[in-house]
């Protein structure tokens, strides 16, 4: 199992690999997930790959950012650059950018990020099929989700050991891009759910978003077993020093065979805690003790200042290499080194002359071949053939030694040969000039009423468990030659699949056949189903060459990110119909844990929950299938008297999306887009259709 380790910056290169790294993730330029890290520069970068690969360390580029448009080419390059400089693999989130590294650097080893929010077998098949060669898989996976995975995968799993844990589901966060307008999908989240909430009207005297970091040290036999392929240390914000302490701690115990000892935790907690360390998601014991801030605590100073000096001054465990060495008579003095992927140097000196005092020995050879200190080599043998009674300058043998690993090195930094083509935009779908549909998602089946009906919206979205509780009232709409279509959930493991299929058959039995589909992981479950797949926002459509992408899987029309603003919108390649959310509250985060049940100790989510902020500000909070939980903005999004803005941008449709309303209120809102009555939300924002997201 590979430990792979954070770094920040090229400090945090070498304190990974002297802490026995096996590989090293780091972001290059602005399309990552850390953009507020140091990041590195090209010649960094470059220095960073041949440090790495000398010592034996693979090293992997985050690419894990939504990319626009206007973005693509520069991000195709940087992929292309990176490939060139001997980058071993790139983590993706991005769809688009997955379908251009095919075209520009169709050699390059992808691995899905976990922001691409793959957390069941079917997103892992989907991932495979488009060519990724391992999938990060999502925080909140139990052990058994996590083995069932492995046991399963046509491709490897990576998986976060250590590290801060993010309270919603990774690549589904919009709370600070929507609140903040810096986006996490796009490297900048400004982490509001480390701030202080309440519930309903009490004071925000809590912290019930904010979650303890994660430790699996305990686990990691467990995780090797069941065949995880890499455990993975969050941290590129850290400093090296935390980075060497994490990494060197996790990296012996795998290395010895054993779980980190209680010292080997509490320095692991010295280094950086929220009040301690959770393993409440890979146990299955979620709940309130997951949860915990960061404390003031005074720096380790002795146990970094021990990390800093180990390494700045050392050169880690050492790459293992064996010599050989041939001394014969009227033959030049022989060399050679192997190292452990069979790449071997020799090099030949000069002849040996006739001993006049004292020969060489084969321990003379021995131990100047051994002395590879100030290298980034150990020597873990040496196999010699020496006749008797001649001499060779030690000079001599030092040199050849030299020369050989001089030329090893240069075989274990030497690019590696790929395949690269310049970035093309391909083909241009052009926006329809038709007046867009009004489709309607709709949270429970209550808010289907007649006079909602009458109105015939275009298409109405409801969650496929609403469906199968209310068949009546999707027979109303279907009566009357409205179609529905079924919201499969965001998040679905693989053991609530056999529920899911059970809701899918009973939609087709109803006569449903479309499917809206969030995540590349129910896309599988779909088309067993016999539905045709309509995406929804999840899918983070950010770009025309996810829309081509997505196309090719079959779909038929896409969900623009509501983080695109209209005018971006309006210039994306329509290679399917695209759909916007026009109205309601915006999700802001999907939650494994119920802070709800947290709160009050009991289910009550049929209540009227909500989060408030330090401002007052309020955010519903309402189930979402599996037990989990949807929050949402406390505004709504209203574009009702924007429609000359909208139209302008080509689309299929807008979505009205509706959450907490009542049945006469969702029909008033149909009603005003419409473009009759004058219905107006008491606070309503514009969302991030007319605003720059960072």
């Amino acid at each position: 199992m590979e430990i792979l380790a954070p770094a920040g910056s090229p400090e945090a290169v070498r304190a990974a690999v002297c802490a026995d790294a096996n590989a090293v993730y780091l972001g290059f330029g602005s399309f990552n997930a850390r953009r507020n890290a140091k990041n590195f520069t090209q010649e960094e970068l470059v220095q960073a790959v041949a440090y790495c690969h000398l010592r034996g360390v693979r090293l992997y580029l985050t690419l894990n950012t939504l990319v626009s448009d206007r973005e693509m080419e520069q991000a195709a390059q940087h992929a292309v650059t990176a490939s060139r400089l001997g980058v071993d693999a790139v983590l993706v989130q991005d769809l688009g950018m997955v379908r251009v590294l095919r075209q520009v650097a169709p050699d390059l080893p992808v691995h899905a990020s976990t922001q691409m929010s793959i957390h069941n077998l079917d997103g892992v098949k989907e991932a495979a099929d488009l060519g990724i060669s391992r999938v990060v898989a999502a925080r909140e996976l139990s052990r058994d989700d996590l083995s069932r995975l492995c046991a399963q995968s046509p491709i490897e799993i990576e998986t976060f050991v250590h590290g801060a844990l993010c309270m919603c589901h990774s690549g589904q966060c919009f709370m600070s891009s929507v609140i903040g307008g810096r986006s996490g999908n796009r490297g900048l989240c400004a982490q509001p759910c480390r701030l202080a909430y309440g519930w309903g009207d009490g004071a925000a005297d809590g912290h019930p978003l904010s979650l303890k970091d994660m430790s699996l040290a305990g686990h990691l036999r467990e995780l090797e077993e069941m065949g995880v392929a890499c455990a993975k240390i969050e941290g590129r914000m850290k400093r090296p020093e935390y980075v060497y302490v994490v990494t060197k701690i996790y990296a012996d115990a795998l290395r010895e065979g054993r779980e980190p000892t209680g010292d080997e935790v509490r320095q692991l907690r010295a280094a950086f805690s929220r009040q301690g360390f959770t393993d409440g998601y890979f146990s299955g014991q979620t709940g309130p003790e997951m949860f915990g801030v960061r404390e003031k605590e005074p720096e380790p100073r002795e146990l970094f200042a021990q990390a800093r000096a180990a390494y700045e001054n050392g050169e880690g465990p050492g790459v293992p290499v064996k010599f050989y060495a041939m001394i014969r008579p009227g033959e030049p003095v022989q060399v050679g080194v192997e190292d452990g992927q069979g790449r071997v140097a020799t090099a030949a000196g000069p002849l040996p002359e006739v001993a006049r005092t004292r020969a060489v020995t084969e321990r003379d050879v021995e131990s100047q071949l051994s002395k590879t200190g100030g290298t980034p080599y150990r020597c873990e043998g040496v196999r010699s053939l020496v006749s008797n009674g001649l001499a060779v300058p030690l000079s001599v043998l030092n040199g050849l030694r030299r020369q050989v690993l001089e030329d090893l090195s240069q075989q274990r930094t030497a690019l590696p040969e790929r395949r690269h083509a310049p970035y093309k935009v391909g083909a241009r779908y052009g926006n329809g000039r038709q007046e867009p549909k009004i489709n309607l998602a709709l949270r429970r089946a209550d808010q289907i009423s007649f006079e909602l009906l009458k109105q015939k919206p275009d298409l109405i979205y409801l969650p496929v468990e609403e469906i199968g509780d209310h068949p009546e009232q999707v027979g109303e709409a279907l009566v009357r030659d409205i179609p529905v279509a079924a919201v499969l959930p965001r998040v679905c493991f693989d053991r609530e699949l056999e529920g899911l299929e059970a809701l899918l058959k009973r939609c087709r039995e109803l006569g449903i056949t479309q499917a809206l589909v969030g995540n590349l992981g129910l896309v599988g479950p779909a088309l067993r189903a016999g539905m045709t797949l309509r995406g929804d926002f999840g899918l983070q459509v950010f770009n025309s060459q996810a829309a081509k992408e997505y196309k090719r899987m079959g779909f038929v029309s896409l969900t623009a990110s509501f983080e695109l603003k209209l005018a971006q919108i309006r210039d994306l390649s329509k290679a399917v119909d695209t759909e916007i959310i026009a109205y309601g509250r915006l999700p802001l985060m999907i939650t494994e844990n119920c802070i709800i049940k947290n709160q009050f100790g009991k289910c009550v989510c049929s209540n009227a929950n909500h989060l408030t902020d330090r401002k007052g500000v309020q955010f519903p909070v309402l189930r979402a299938f599996g037990c989990r939980n949807e929050i949402f903005n406390a505004n709504k999004l209203f574009l009702a008297d924007k429609a000359q803005d909208y139209r302008r941008a080509g689309l299929w449709a807008i979505r009205l999306s509706f959450t907490t309303e009542n049945a006469l209120e969702c029909a008033r809102v149909l009603e005003r887009y419409r473009g009759e009555g004058n219905y107006t939300p008491n606070n309503y924002t514009r969302g991030l259709y007319y605003r720059d997201v960072e």
